[in-house]
């Protein structure tokens, strides 16, 4: 006999996802999960985004992180509000803390929440948080062989971040190479080559940002 116990997590998960959906829905809020290997650039595109978006739009941001508050301690320095999830071990975050660190938060002040989930290319795609977008970045240094080896968070993703494009000549990466198989893998994804640092290519990927984000408004309009 075989006892399926991820079906009893992921059905719990769910119906808080649910739970969260409804709440952003009422608050009319954006929740964008960006997804990325430790050391990807999480944090720094993070602030870049916000750079590029906050005349425009309320921002708010859930770190999660196994240990530390660092990251959210740099988003609160830029004047945005961040709620710190620490994991204790586990891979990546659940409906259940994302429902929790948004109590922290003024839903009906905000237009868009991040949520950076904890480092990891395998588990936060399997956990739905309530979120209206999935989004994962991937930095130069890390190999053009990931989508090879981690196909599904290339899969659920609705878009690429290739990060630290700026050093690109310096490692052995085939951008040709990743972007056929990333497109093999999800014909819909656009890929956004960016330096977060330097600034560079984020004005492609925040008007990607703008355009999802006014859909989703427009469809909650409709509903």
């Amino acid at each position: 006999m075989e006892i399926d116990i991820s079906k009893p997590i992921l059905d719990r998960n769910e119906r808080l996802a649910s739970e969260n959906r409804a709440l952003f829905d009422a608050n009319d809020v954006f929740v964008l999960d960006l997804m990325a290997s430790p050391g990807a650039g999480k944090t720094s595109t993070i602030l870049a985004t916000i750079a590029a978006l906050r005349d425009r739009y309320n921002i708010a941001v859930i770190e999660g992180d196994i240990a530390s508050r660092v990251d959210a301690e740099k988003i609160s320095a830029h004047g945005i509000p961040a709620v710190q999830i620490n994991t204790g071990g586990a891979c990546h975050l659940e409906s259940d803390m994302i429902k929790r660190a948004i109590d922290a938060l003024d839903l009906a002040s905000l237009d868009i929440i991040i949520i950076e989930n904890v480092g990891n290319l395998v588990c936060p795609t399997d956990f739905y948080l309530g979120e209206d977008a999935k989004v994962m970045i991937l930095s130069i240094p890390e190999g053009h062989d990931k989508p090879y080896k981690y196909p599904n968070i290339f899969g659920v993703a609705e878009a690429v971040i290739l990060n630290k494009y700026d050093t690109l000549s310096v490692f052995d990466f085939d951008e040709s190479e990743f972007r056929q198989v990333v497109h093999s893998l999800n014909p819909s994804a656009p890929v956004f080559p960016v330096s977060a640092t330097k600034g560079d290519g984020i004005d492609a990927w925040a008007e990607w940002l703008i355009a999802r984000i006014e859909s989703a408004r427009a469809a909650r309009a409709q509903s």
